[in-house]
């Protein structure tokens, strides 16, 4: 009895964009940021299926009402995506980033991060860089009224400013540094 060949595995390309194969990313309503991120990664990956030949051969297979209909959702699709865009690049330019120091003991604090969520940022990530940065522990914690803050050990409401306009490109007008002190009571 002949043994069968082994079966190689293949490999499958994921959009860095939307996690869907390239030749679906079309359906994953990000449309034209996966087309820039397959340029940029796959160019010849990109030149197979976004060639102007490879766009006409698809188009030339349909028929004349259905192309009219392709036309007209790519469209709807593109008028979409770029309202969505502006709507968050002006939630963007309106969302304030909230940093506050917060006294635990007599001469230590921690630094909490309100609303970068709202910039665009990956909180884990950036507690991730803060730690790195800044030599402190940072953490995501989730705040009673929904949301998440980022919580660095240590007096660095100064240094997370100065950060995030510079590294993170966050307008320097849409932070806030405020002051926490603990209420001395009754002991």
């Amino acid at each position: 009895m002949a043994e069968a060949p082994p079966e190689t595995a293949k490999h499958v390309v994921y959009c860095g964009v939307c996690s869907l194969p390239p030749e679906y990313c079309e359906f994953g309503g990000t449309t034209k940021k996966c087309e820039e991120w397959l340029q940029k990664e796959h160019p010849d990956m990109h030149e197979r299926l976004y060639s102007e030949d490879a766009l006409n051969a698809n188009m030339a297979t349909l028929s004349v009402e259905a192309q009219q209909r392709a036309e007209k959702d790519a469209k709807k699709k593109a008028a979409k995506a770029e309202a969505a865009e502006a709507r968050l690049a002006e939630e963007k330019a309106s969302a304030v980033v909230n940093i506050k120091r917060v006294e635990r003991n007599k001469r230590k604090f921690v630094t909490l991060i309100q609303g970068l969520e709202a910039q665009g940022m990956d909180l884990k990530k950036t507690a991730k860089d803060m730690a790195k940065k800044f030599a402190a522990s940072a953490s995501v914690t989730k705040i009673p009224g929904g949301g998440e803050e980022i919580t660095v050990q240590g007096d660095v409401a100064d240094d997370v400013w100065d950060w995030l306009v510079e590294e993170k490109g966050v307008n320097e007008d849409n932070i806030e540094i405020t002051e926490d002190k603990k209420k001395k009571g009754a002991a």
